[in-house]
C-alpha cells in the first residue's frame, strides 16, 4: 500500500492535477485515445504546472509533452479495458485516498484557507483601539449563567451612557474591569493580527469597525468589552534592534542626560562601535554584555515611546538620537527590518497559529451550521428524547447494548433528498465510543448522550458534505480522476512490465544475450588489503616482504598465533574506471602500495593480486542494470503495442493553436 502510495504520487507529481474543463463548447478536444477525448484545458493545465517556468508553448516543448501524456492515456486506457478499475482492492484503496482528501480538502477550503486569507489581509494593517472590558462574575467562582446576563446588561447600560456622548477615557476609567484602564482611560494602542486563542471576535470588530465607531458588548475568554476604534495604518511589520540604556537614579536626571549625550557623541565620532559602545556604557544587564541587542519585537510589546522611535529608524545601521522612556535615557540601532511578507511565505505561519486559536472551532462550527442550514436538515428529536429516556447506568459500562425498544431502522435525521442516518448508525457510533461513553459518567446520562449525538451529528454532516465534492468542485472531481488514473496506472505496469522484468528468467535471458555488449567490466585488479594491529607495527615491515612472495592464508598463519591476531586481510576488487584506490593507474600482478598509518593507530597496505582483462559482464553480476533495462525495453515495447490497438488521433489545428514561440 505504501509503494503503491509512493510512486502514484510520483506519476502525479510528472503528470500533475488536472483541473479539466467542464465540457465547455469553447473546450475543442486535443486528441483522442480509442473513443476516449482528452481536452484542450486539462493538456494546459497539465503542460503548464508540469513545465513551470519553462512552459514556453514553443511547438518543441508541446509537442514533447504531448507524446509524454498520450503515452500516459493510452496505459490508463489499457488498466480500464483489463477492468482494473473493478478489483476489490483497487476500489477499496481509492476509497482510502478520497476519504483521506476529502477531509483536508473540505476544512481546507471552508475553514483553514478562508482564515488564512483573512488573516493576512488584516496583518497588513495596525489598528489603534480602547476598550471598556466588564468581567463576568468576581473571580472567586466559575461564573454561572446569571453572572453572564448580569454582565452583559452591565454593558449594554453603559454603552448606552457612551452613545449619549460621555467620554469613552473617563468612562473607562470610571467603570473598567482592566486595570491599566485607570491610568491610560481604555486605550490599548495599536495592535495586530492574530490576537490571542479566545479573542477572535475582538479582533474582528477592531478590524471591521469604521474608525470612530463604538462596537459591542464583544464576548472573549476575559469577559464583555466596548470597543472603539481611533485609527488605522500599515503595518508597522517588525525590528530588529539593539540599545543603550542609561538609567535615572532619582534627583539625577541631568548626570543620566549628560552621560546619554556623550555616549551620543561618541557612536558619532569615525571608528566606535555601538556594540562596543554598549558593552562598556549600558545599564541594561541583560543586555549589554550582548552588545545592547534585544532581539526582534512587534508593536505594543514596549512602551509607545521605546517603539516610536525603533519604528522611525530608517536603514538597517542607522542609530537613533537620545530620548526619554520611563526607566531612562536609550539609544537604539536598526538592525533589520522584517516586512510583511508575501502569502507563500507567510501562510505556513499563519496556519500554524490559526489552528491553535478558537477561531478555527469557530468556523467549522459555522461551516456545520451552513451544511444543516442549505440541506434542509430535519431531525427526528422525539426519537433522541426517547433514546435518552430508555438509558440506565448500563451506558457508562461495556456491557451497554441498545434498547429493544428502539428500532434501529429508526431515521435520526435527514440531510438533502436522500441522505438519512438511522439509530443503528448512532449505535455503531456509541459502540466506538466506548471509551468516551464511560470517561461521561459524571456528566449525567441526558448531557453524556447530547455531547456524543452532536459529535455523531457533526461527523455525520462533514461526511454528506465530502460525498457532494465531486458535484459542488470540479477541481475535486479532477483530483480523483488523477488519482485512480495513477493507481490503474501503477497497477497495470506491475503486471505487464515490472513483474515479468523481474519474474521472466526466459526473457531476461534473451534479452541479455542480444544486448550484453552493452555490460563490459573494465580492467580490474584482484587485490589483498592488509592491515597491522598497533601490536604488530613493529613488524610491518617483516610482514610487507613476506606478504610480497606469499598467498594471505600464508601471511596470516606465519603472524598469527591462537592467542594474539597482529594481521588481518580483506580481498577487494577494483575497476579501473571506478576505483579510488590508492593504487598505481598501472595495475600490475604483485605491486603493493605505501604502508600507511590509519586513524586508530594500525597501518594498512595493498598488493596487486591478478590483474583481469576487460570482459563482458555475466547475468548474475549485472542482474540489476539488466532488470531495469529489461523494463523499460518492455515499456516500449507495450506502448508500441498500444498504438496498434487504440488509434490516437491529434487535432493538429487545436495544437497549432496552443503554439506561442
Amino acid at each position: 500500500m505504501l509503494i503503491r502510495m509512493f510512486s502514484v504520487l510520483i506519476t502525479l507529481a510528472l503528470l500533475p492535477l488536472s483541473i479539466t474543463a467542464q465540457l465547455y463548447p469553447n473546450d475543442p478536444v486535443l486528441f483522442t485515445v480509442g473513443n476516449t477525448p482528452i481536452h484542450q484545458s486539462e493538456f494546459v493545465y497539465i503542460y503548464t504546472k508540469t513545465n513551470g517556468a519553462s512552459a514556453d508553448f514553443s511547438k518543441k516543448s508541446l509537442e514533447e509533452y504531448l507524446d509524454l501524456y498520450i503515452k500516459f492515456k493510452l496505459k490508463v486506457q489499457k488498466a480500464k479495458e483489463m477492468r482494473l478499475d473493478t478489483l476489490p482492492n483497487l476500489k477499496a484503496e481509492l476509497d482510502g485516498y478520497r476519504r483521506q482528501l476529502a477531509d483536508s480538502y473540505l476544512m481546507d477550503r471552508e475553514v483553514t484557507d478562508k482564515l488564512i486569507q483573512e488573516a493576512y489581509e488584516r496583518i497588513q494593517q495596525d489598528v489603534d483601539i480602547s476598550h471598556i472590558l466588564i468581567e463576568i462574575g468576581d473571580g472567586d467562582h466559575v461564573p454561572m449563567p446569571e453572572d453572564t446576563l448580569a454582565a452583559y446588561q452591565r454593558a449594554l447600560e453603559i454603552k448606552k451612557r457612551l452613545e449619549k456622548g460621555e467620554d469613552f477615557a473617563k468612562v473607562a476609567m470610571d467603570v473598567s474591569d482592566d486595570p491599566s484602564a485607570k491610568r491610560n482611560g481604555g486605550r490599548i494602542g495599536f495592535i495586530n493580527a492574530i490576537l490571542p486563542s479566545g479573542f477572535y471576535d475582538f479582533e474582528t470588530a477592531a478590524y471591521t469597525l469604521p474608525v470612530g465607531k463604538l462596537a459591542g458588548p464583544i464576548r472573549t475568554r476575559a469577559g464583555y468589552h466596548l470597543m472603539k476604534v481611533h485609527s488605522k495604518r500599515a503595518a508597522r511589520g517588525e525590528m530588529e534592534v539593539a540599545h543603550i540604556l542609561v538609567r535615572v537614579p532619582e534627583g539625577e536626571e541631568a548626570a543620566a542626560k549628560a552621560k546619554i549625550d556623550s555616549l551620543y557623541k561618541l557612536l558619532q565620532t569615525r571608528g566606535n562601535n555601538f556594540e562596543d559602545v554598549a558593552r562598556a556604557n549600558s545599564e541594561d544587564n541583560a543586555t549589554a554584555s550582548r552588545g545592547g541587542y534585544i532581539g526582534i519585537f512587534g508593536i505594543n510589546r514596549y512602551e509607545k515611546t521605546f517603539e516610536d522611535a525603533a519604528f522611525a529608524l530608517q536603514k538597517d545601521g542607522d542609530f537613533s538620537k537620545p530620548f526619554r522612556s520611563s526607566i531612562g535615557w536609550h539609544m537604539i540601532k536598526r538592525i533589520s527590518k522584517r516586512e510583511i511578507q508575501p502569502l507563500n511565505i507567510e501562510k505556513s505561519r499563519l496556519e500554524a497559529r490559526i489552528k491553535q486559536d478558537t477561531r478555527f472551532e469557530q468556523s467549522r462550527v459555522s461551516m456545520l451550521e451552513r451544511i444543516r442550514r442549505e440541506n434542509n436538515f430535519r431531525e427526528n428529536k422525539a426519537l433522541l428524547e426517547a433514546f435518552i429516556k430508555a438509558q440506565d447506568e448500563s451506558f457508562f459500562t461495556f456491557k451497554w447494548k441498545m434498547p429493544e425498544d428502539i428500532k434501529p431502522d429508526s431515521v435520526l435525521f435527514r440531510l438533502g433528498a436522500e441522505f438519512k442516518t438511522t439509530m443503528g448508525e448512532f449505535e455503531e457510533f456509541l459502540g466506538r465510543a466506548t471509551g468516551k461513553r464511560i470517561r461521561m459518567r459524571e456528566e449525567g446520562i441526558a448531557a453524556a448522550v447530547n455531547n456524543l449525538y452532536q459529535e455523531f451529528l457533526d461527523d455525520s454532516c462533514l461526511r454528506f458534505e465530502e460525498s457532494q465534492l465531486e458535484k459542488k468542485y470540479p477541481e475535486f472531481r479532477a483530483l480523483m480522476r488523477e488519482y485512480e488514473e495513477g493507481i490503474l496506472l501503477f497497477e497495470a505496469t506491475r503486471m505487464l512490465v515490472w513483474d515479468k522484468a523481474s519474474q521472466d528468467s526466459l526473457g531476461l535471458e534473451e534479452y541479455y544475450e542480444k544486448i550484453k555488449q552493452k555490460y563490459q567490466w573494465d580492467v580490474r585488479a584482484v587485490a589483498s588489503a592488509y592491515k597491522v594491529s598497533v601490536e604488530g607495527r613493529s613488524r610491518v615491515d617483516e610482514i610487507r616482504a613476506y606478504a610480497e612472495q606469499h598467498m594471505p592464508e600464508e601471511v596470516l598463519a606465519k603472524f598469527n598465533t591462537a592467542e594474539q591476531i597482529i594481521v588481518s586481510v580483506e580481498e577487494r576488487t577494483a575497476e579501473r574506471n571506478r576505483s579510488a584506490s590508492t593504487m598505481n593507474a598501472e595495475w600490475r600482478e604483485g605491486e603493493m602500495t605505501i604502508t600507511q598509518q590509519n586513524r586508530d593507530g594500525s597501518v594498512s597496505f595493498t598488493k596487486v593480486e591478478k590483474v583481469l582483462p576487460p570482459a563482458i559482464k555475466t547475468l548474475k553480476e549485472a542482474r540489476g542494470y539488466i532488470i531495469a533495462d529489461y523494463q523499460d525495453y518492455l515499456e516500449q515495447q507495450w506502448i508500441q503495442a498500444l498504438r496498434q490497438e487504440y488509434q490516437v488521433n491529434v487535432n493538429q489545428k487545436t495544437l497549432n493553436g496552443l503554439i506561442k514561440a
